[in-house]
């Protein structure tokens, strides 16, 4: 039985660098760190690994609650320890009594110094001071590179973990019925928007799928699936209950508040 008849076949490639390193770990005996990883890159680095073998992995985002990790594969052995993970909290020093940043400024500007998303963790704020999550190896460079976030001047400083912000989250559950399990189904029945207007908004790449933009209205989605709609939010695929006497799809879906 293959492994990726378990997984869609888009995420072939990220199941493959994957079982490589799971395959480094298992022949130096040695831990094999990744970069931060989403949710949904979690989920198969666990199913890959698995459990019972002689390597196991372990996740840890620099602070709690975080959605974005880095994991450690490692042999049975090795237990590790917070700093195993190499990860940088950075507070971002600003002028707030007379300017503000927001989210999407943060990230545009990591990113605009040249280093892939995988470098960076996520973001946190209490809506006023703002921390973000970076792999030790990139610090001396996001040091000297990042002065500025959109046209604001910043600082950056270093952080314990334990002075990380919290990151709380809040769910609204919806129980629905949608004609099939389509993306575009699926997001009119979270956003009370016409099939129509969705697949526009789908098919302009305004959507993603575990964090992955995807264009096409027609993808089936699973349990466990979270979306993203640009000017919506964020809401989950949480439970499939089957079909009804209707031939209609039960479904409970969630909400971020």
């Amino acid at each position: 039985m293959s492994i990726y008849q378990h997984f869609r076949p888009e995420e072939k490639e990220f199941i493959d660098q994957t079982l490589q390193w799971k395959n480094e770990a298992e022949q130096i005996y040695a831990p094999k760190l990744t970069d931060f990883l989403d949710p949904r890159e979690q989920e198969i680095v666990q199913a890959v690994v698995g459990s019972h073998g002689e390597v196991k992995v372990v996740f840890f985002g620099g602070a709690v609650n975080t959605e974005r990790k880095r994991a450690l594969i490692t042999p049975e052995y090795f237990q590790p320890e917070d700093q195993d993970f190499d990860i940088t909290l950075y507070e971002i020093s600003y002028p707030e009594k007379f300017t503000s940043i927001q989210h999407s400024q943060i990230l545009g500007s990591l990113m605009g110094v040249g280093l892939r998303r995988g470098k960076f963790g996520d973001i946190l704020t209490d809506g006023q001071r703002f921390q973000f999550l970076a792999a030790k190896e990139v610090s001396s460079y996001i040091q000297l590179n990042v002065s500025h976030i959109g046209k604001v001047a910043v600082r950056l400083q270093e952080k314990a973990f334990e002075d990380a912000l919290t990151k709380e989250e809040e769910w609204k559950e919806i129980n629905t019925t949608v004609s099939s399990l389509r993306l575009d189904a699926i997001i009119a029945a979270l956003s009370r928007l016409s099939r129509q207007k969705v697949q526009t908004l789908i098919k302009s790449g305004l959507v993603k799928v575990n964090w992955k933009k995807v264009e096409d209205p027609a993808f089936e989605c699973s349990e466990g699936d979270v979306f993203s709609v640009r000017g919506i939010g964020r809401s989950r695929f949480l439970t499939n209950e089957g079909k009804t006497k209707k031939d209609k799809w039960r479904i409970t879906l969630g909400i971020l508040k």
